[in-house]
């Protein structure tokens, strides 16, 4: 009961906050960075990966827990090609995808769209936990 009112208030909160930043866009300033050597660029991807929390929430607990549903080796071996086949696409695209949006998002029209999105979702997150109270 209490971390579900807590979940709830945190997301309402953080609709409120996409939602103030709707209402007030500002654009998102790309300026051309500097040149990464190839041992900082490694130490900066090796760094968000490993100290990232969530890395470890997604693969030992969410995928772990999924994976012991499959009894074989073969099943558990074509999961686990699976989730890497779907993290790897999912990365990529992310990055690719950055790139390739870039110029939509140096307007502020484009970010008003995506916090209200933001905000919309939030809040329907926020107003199911609470529905599951009642």
């Amino acid at each position: 009961l209490v971390v579900t009112l807590a979940g709830a208030v945190f997301l309402a909160a953080y609709a409120v906050i996409a939602l103030r930043r709707a209402l007030r866009p500002a654009a998102m300033a790309v300026r051309g960075g500097r040149q990464l050597s190839l041992k900082a660029a490694l130490g900066t991807v090796l760094g968000l990966t490993f100290l990232n929390p969530h890395v470890y929430l997604d693969t030992v607990v969410l995928l772990g827990s999924l994976s012991a549903r499959y009894d074989g080796g073969d099943q558990r071996v074509a999961y686990a090609g699976g989730a890497m086949l779907a993290s790897f696409v999912w990365f990529f695209a992310l990055g690719y995808g950055a790139r390739l949006l870039a110029p939509l998002f140096a307007r502020p029209a484009a970010w008003r769209v995506l916090d209200g999105l933001i905000a919309a979702v939030m809040a329907a997150l926020s107003l199911s936990l609470l529905a599951s109270l009642v």
